[in-house]
């Protein structure tokens, strides 16, 4: 086998921000679906601070795009769907016959968490009920739980949900955040719909779409993107079109001292990635970082999700955002809003060079989301306060 191409970390982190869209001019006539498609896959979580995750993610690459038009792109005209990839994730139709062999895996297995007291006579019912009046959220369905603690669902729900992990239902929509759900047939183009690959060939393509989305990554970066295997990784990689690479800096094997073989999408080696970087916070579930172990790998930056971590053991607050700006992870910030104010409850930045990209960035959120001022209230290193606050107000 020839020698693989070695890449400096430099040159990795650079294609791996062009790769997620962070580096270079962005597709602003493409849009959120064009976004979506070079993703492959957004994340999509309850939490609200300055706007769902799944909103963010395409503020961080386009810019101020109107949240109304993101989530238009995201559930008109059937082009996406939600599915179960990195986590609950949004993910462009194209990829509907690639999860076949998840679909099939649930079939295998006969459950996923909940089991149902009448399986037959409640998927039945569902199906009936949706092929009779279309889509229909869970309370139209019946209800989703029975009374109890939030985990303690309905037959109804659990029915829905089992339909959907095998692929008789989709959820093509979401209205007030609630999950509209509809038979595949209804909203899955029928081209796609017929498209059954074998297992073998699904995982060739996402660990092929997953290189793509990432630039460059080893075999564990590229099963984390959509939760496969590493055993699964492996098989699929010879097949894939990846091409083999080494990255100086990035984990060795064993004691041979050479660094650990990573893979890269041919087309993001074809070009040095170039342009302008984009200066934004980053929701902390944005797949340039929602692995955390990548993230440290690439930006030498530390960061975990605290907001199930109780108050008094949070380190850097609710909903970290980290600050990306010339291509480097150089701060957090732990928004809020009261009013037509963004708050900044918590602020720390790796340098105080980053003054300047923290002010534009927490200017151009508050504009983003109809906020009139901006207030830091803690900052980690006070003699940064003055210059922050005159930029803030210029």
């Amino acid at each position: 086998m020839a020698t693989p191409l070695e890449l400096s970390s430099d040159q990795a982190r650079r294609i791996a921000l062009r790769a997620q869209g962070f580096l270079g001019a962005p597709d602003r006539r493409g849009g959120v679906r064009a976004m979506l498609r070079r993703l492959g896959s957004v994340q999509l979580d309850t939490i609200s601070v300055l706007a769902r995750s799944h909103e963010l993610i395409p503020y961080a690459r386009l810019g101020a795009v109107g949240r109304d038009a993101v989530e238009a792109a995201y559930w008109s005209g059937n082009r996406s769907f939600e599915y179960w990839s990195h986590a609950a994730c949004v993910l462009p139709i194209e990829e509907w016959p690639l999860f076949a062999f998840r679909r099939r895996a649930f079939l295998s297995r006969g459950h996923r968490w909940h089991r149902m007291e009448d399986a037959e006579r409640s998927c039945a019912e569902i199906i009936a009920k949706l092929r009779g009046e279309g889509p229909l959220t869970t309370k139209e369905l019946g209800g989703a739980k029975r009374g109890g603690e939030w985990w303690d669902w309905s037959e109804s729900k659990i029915a829905v949900e089992w339909l959907l992990d095998t692929g008789v239902v989709v959820c093509a929509e979401r209205r007030g955040w609630r999950r509209v759900y509809a038979l595949a047939e209804q909203a899955v183009p029928a081209g796609l719909l017929e498209s059954e690959p074998a297992d073998d060939a699904c995982l060739r393509q996402l660990v092929f779409q997953s290189g793509q989305a990432l630039g460059v990554a080893t075999e564990k970066d590229l099963a984390d993107y959509h939760r496969l295997r590493v055993e699964q990784v492996t098989a699929a990689l010879p097949g894939s079109g990846l091409t083999p690479v080494r990255v100086a800096g990035w984990e060795r094997n064993g004691s041979s001292g050479q660094p650990a073989r990573a893979w890269a999408d041919p087309a993001a080696l074809a070009a040095e990635p170039r342009g302008r970087h984009r200066t934004t916070l980053l929701s902390p579930f944005d797949s340039l970082i929602w692995d955390r172990a990548r993230t440290e790998r690439i930006f030498g930056f530390t960061h975990r999700l605290e907001a199930y971590t109780p108050k008094d053991k949070r380190v850097h607050g609710y909903f970290t955002m980290p600050l990306l700006a010339g291509g480097r992870l150089v701060g957090r910030v732990d928004p809020a809003r009261e009013g037509t104010t963004l708050v900044a409850r918590q602020v720390s930045l790796t340098t105080a060079k980053a003054v300047p990209a923290l002010a534009e960035a927490l200017r151009e959120a508050a504009q983003w989301v109809g906020c009139s001022s901006v207030r830091v209230e803690q900052l980690h290193d006070e003699t940064l306060r003055a210059p922050l606050e005159k930029l803030l107000a210029a």
